[in-house]
């Protein structure tokens, strides 16, 4: 299998040590957009890694996401905690305007797994009121229902903005549009194509991977799972690959039951 760029999601060792930058701008900025800028518009297509972890919380690791950023638009694979700070650090760190949380237009779920998909509702319901466009989330069985039950959920909050006296610019944007998908195209859109494929996560199914075919570059996100020869085919000769890894030092720190889950879920280290 030959790959451009690799990228390994290391799932169980945090890093040495908690990284330091500053972030270039005051604090509390409300974004307005007018469109996508000849800028965006030229710019190659960006991968952008926004969580790497695990459901064991970790101070230095947002859950499992990774954005995709195409022709002035992010399109996030997977959603987990922590993950929409981290997409408004990176917003502002490497310039990038579609990463604000009301901007980012779609979402790409591998598997129902909680750790994958807690942030959801932060990104569906931070300033719905001023989202122009209703927020697009594509995933497996079970995300129709997930999306459904975050708006019953945000009840309390929607009647108290709705029947308040503060604006509301975009009324209908408090419901996300949830698309129930199945192996192959999910989404064509301005060059850019996105394919889902089934992979192995153990006893969990349906668990997917994707494929990003953009107009400069061609872009695999396994998302969870153990080896697998479709993901391997659907892989070969694309310029990035962003694959899972389990690290064997930290699966010995498990129970021999654990153990024996990892194994059967996810992609061995070695």
């Amino acid at each position: 299998m030959a790959v451009t760029g690799l990228i390994f999601l290391v799932a169980c060792t945090p890093a040495n040590k908690e990284p330091t930058f500053a972030v270039p701008i005051q604090s509390a900025i409300v974004e307005y957009r007018d469109g996508v800028t000849e800028r965006e518009l030229n710019t190659p297509t960006q991968v952008v890694i926004l969580g790497t972890g695990t459901p064991i919380p970790d101070p230095r690791r947002a859950g499992p996401s990774v954005a995709v950023i195409h022709r002035g638009q992010s399109y996030l694979f997977d959603i987990g905690a922590g993950s929409i700070q981290n997409a408004v650090t990176a917003r502002y760190l490497h310039d990038i305007p579609s990463l604000y949380p009301t901007h980012i237009c779609c979402v790409f779920i591998t598997h129902m797994h909680s750790d994958h998909t807690l942030d959801l509702v932060e990104l569906a319901y931070r300033m719905w009121w001023r989202r122009p466009h209703r927020l697009r989330v594509f995933g497996p069985t079970g995300v129709d229902h997930m999306v459904g039950k975050m708006e019953e959920m945000m009840g309390p909050d929607l009647r108290i903005r709705l029947a308040g006296t503060q604006p509301v610019q975009f009324p209908e944007s408090r419901r996300a549009v949830a698309t129930e998908i199945s192996d192959g195209v999910v989404l064509e859109k301005e060059g850019l194509k996105i394919e889902a494929f089934s992979v192995p996560h153990g006893a969990i199914s349906p668990a997917y991977a994707y494929k990003v075919t953009a107009h400069d570059r061609t872009i695999v996100i396994s998302g969870d799972t153990s080896l697998s020869e479709k993901l391997e085919e659907m892989a070969t000769g694309v310029d990035v690959l962003v694959h899972e890894v389990i690290s064997d030092q930290g699966l010995l720190k498990n129970s021999p039951a654990f153990q024996k889950y990892h194994k059967a879920s996810h992609t061995l280290a070695s």
